[in-house]
């Protein structure tokens, strides 16, 4: 049993019944694919976003490195391109701060071997003739790609709709039952109350995203919602190639002549709805990288509530108090980019028990996970 169709409880689906998994069900509270997948951005960029060589760093770098054959696959299987845009990443500095960041970023990845280019702002003007005359200089990073996220939607659905595979829609999972366990020290799932109805089940993945903490079970990892806003121009000829990255905003060129642009931080609850100021905050950002988005129409807002755990990092793997449930919540800002690595992880510890190293740091166990009576 999955809880959740976004981008992760989708590419987990796809890798169980993948690996012969029969009985695979996914419930999801509304459509799927509809909440924090669809308002992404698709930046695939964790070189472009590291301040150092950590855990999530290499979990990161894994996933973006397994989407070039997640891509060629997904079309194999569906027909869906899901524009995997390799032209790379350019990171730019307008302040002293961010020119003092590039060159710290450019010195610890360069020494450990990572590629990427250190630009002058004459040769990153010439890369991107779009960007401000104020820029100070810049960094490439050509591996730091991006993809659309909602035909990847598109494709991980048609993908999981040819497997054995249930989906269930527009139900809730209200709790899952826990029951001591007649085999084993401790605790085991035995299935989800629904708004539906019971199921039973041996395994949970709880990948709700951030409503992973609103389903009642016997212990859970606390997931807060971030609304993030978005705003997407039309710009025909595009005015951009690469992804711009800046330390307050970013510019995501689309192949339909779309360019996206983001995003807002927000403790706003569960209220996922744009605001003046959010957008306000997200055109001036903007303008910084490039002047001319002053003159390209707005053809969209919207708005999204990404999941966060307390600490930021995601929540990836097994309960060690409760046989059979495992969880895949937590991603933040980074969903789209970590779907390919936690698919093929989650599913290995469900179907063959083992908890690959790079889940260590990201194991639910590390909270004190709370009971929800």
């Amino acid at each position: 049993m999955i809880i959740g169709g976004g981008v992760i409880g989708l590419t987990i689906a796809r890798a169980l019944g993948q690996r012969g998994v029969r009985d695979v069900c996914l419930i999801e509270r509304a459509g799927l694919g509809t909440e924090a997948s669809f308002a992404a951005g698709g930046i695939l960029a964790p070189q472009a976003e590291a301040d150092s060589a950590d855990q999530f760093f290499e979990l990161a770098c894994r996933s973006r490195d397994l989407y070039a054959e997640f891509a060629v696959s997904l079309f194999e299987e569906t027909g869906i391109d899901i524009e995997l845009d390799t032209t790379g990443t350019l990171y730019v500095a307008f302040t002293e701060a961010d020119f003092e960041e590039i060159e710290t970023r450019y010195e610890w990845q360069s020494s450990a071997g990572l590629t990427l280019a250190k630009l002058t702002a004459r040769e990153a003007r010439e890369l991107e003739p779009c960007v401000s005359d104020a820029l100070l200089g810049a960094l490439l990073f050509p591996q730091d790609v991006q993809v659309e996220n909602r035909r990847l939607l598109n494709a991980l659905v048609d993908s999981v709709d040819k497997l054995p595979v249930t989906i269930v829609t527009e139900t809730d999972v209200e709790s899952i039952s826990i029951e001591d366990s007649v085999n084993i020290e401790g605790s085991e799932v035995k299935g989800v109350q629904t708004s539906r109805g019971f199921v039973s089940c041996p395994r949970v993945i709880v990948a709700a995203g951030t409503w992973s903490s609103t389903i009642e079970h016997a212990q859970t990892p606390t997931i807060e919602p971030v609304r993030g806003q978005m705003i997407c121009f039309h710009a025909k000829p595009q005015l951009a190639r690469h992804v711009i990255y800046s330390p307050r905003g970013y510019l995501v060129p689309r192949h339909d002549g779309r360019l996206i642009t983001g995003s807002t931080s927000e403790n706003a609850g569960f209220t996922k709805q744009v605001t003046a100021g959010g957008i306000s905050s997200i055109l001036a950002h903007a303008k910084e990288i490039s002047p001319q988005i002053e003159s390209l129409p707005i053809v969209d807002t919207w708005a999204g509530l990404r999941p966060r755990a307390a600490d930021g990092l995601p929540v990836l793997g097994p309960c060690d108090e409760i046989d059979g449930l495992f969880y895949a919540t937590g991603h933040y800002r980074n969903g789209i980019l970590l779907a390919p690595v936690t698919g093929e992880l989650i599913a290995e510890a469900v179907v063959e028990g083992h908890v690959s190293p790079l889940l260590a740091a990201f194991s639910p166990n590390r909270f004190n996970l709370a009971h929800i009576s």
